[in-house]
């Protein structure tokens, strides 16, 4: 029998590129849930039928909560009350989780999971591939996936969608909820994306002082990957001495003695906290 898959905010960001992956997927019951007009057209454009949410839900062996982490607590609110017993509930994001915002029934099972994305030191076989760089389209990627509350039988049959939805998968790391937000927000975003947001604003300070551009631009994207590939060991080089002296200039005077702090749990939660409530609400 197929597994029936309630796939919620089919027509949005993620819910599309999941839709992609899952359409042609036999083994598959898929019903799509939107309740934007701007998402349905994208599934209406695909010849996919939208089915109400209730009714979706309520026949769904794997729910997929494919909807922005500030709204997982009312949208769990209204849909984990219509899922059947023993039903699944995939969360795509570890936020809502960590702060105690998903809706849950003892009897129901939830799984967390998330890409990893393409590796930026990965070998992919195509050129669309090499253009797919949040992956689910053509580029090999890996995935993490957590099981928050229930048995191992609901764990194996959503691992095995997650692989379909985040196709073509190599591996897929079995960790806790709690180590993936240490991974995102923690490491992903609140390290590595604001290092990105500085290495592009410092290429905005050197065209203030005079610098081309294009020159600029050039320069900055050779010399990023060079200290990523030989920090992350993808070279067999060190960093030259004065690199080394640089460095360790450019940590005196750009971090805090202190910020390895971001990774204790409860500067995690307090991040995830602000992500889900940028206006403060409780």
């Amino acid at each position: 029998m197929k597994t029936t898959v309630a796939l919620i905010g089919a027509g949005g960001k993620m819910g599309t590129r999941i839709t992609h992956n899952l359409v042609a997927r036999s083994e598959y019951r898929v019903l799509y849930c939107e309740k934007s007009e701007a998402g349905m057209a994208r599934l209406q454009e695909q010849s996919l039928r939208v089915t109400p949410t209730a009714e979706a839900v309520a026949a769904a062996d794997i729910v997929v909560l494919a909807v922005p982490d500030a709204l997982i607590r009312s949208v769990s609110a209204d849909v984990v009350p219509l899922a059947t017993a023993a039903a699944t509930v995939m969360l795509l994001d570890p936020a809502a989780a960590m702060a105690g915002e998903v809706a849950l029934r003892q009897e129901l099972n939830y799984v967390v999971c998330h890409p990893c994305h393409p590796p930026l030191f990965g070998a992919q076989e195509t050129e669309a591939a090499r253009q797919d760089f949040f992956g689910g389209v053509a580029a090999r990627q890996d995935i993490v996936i957590a099981l928050m509350q229930g048995t191992e039988t609901a764990f194996g049959a959503a691992e095995a969608l997650a692989l379909q939805m985040f196709a073509p998968v190599v591996t897929a790391h079995r960790i806790t909820v709690e180590q993936m937000a240490i991974l995102e927000p923690a490491m992903a975003e609140v390290v590595a994306a604001s290092a990105a947001v500085l290495m592009k604003e410092a290429l905005e300070e050197a065209v203030k002082a005079g610098v081309p551009r294009a020159a600029a631009t050039s320069f900055m994207l050779g010399h990023a990957q060079i200290p990523l590939a030989i920090a992350f060991g993808a070279v067999d080089s060190p960093f030259s001495d004065a690199a080394k002296i640089a460095i360790q200039y450019g940590r005196e005077h750009l971090y805090q003695d202190n910020w390895r702090r971001v990774f204790e749990l409860d500067h995690v939660r307090a991040c995830i906290q602000r992500m889900l409530h940028p206006g403060g609400e409780a």
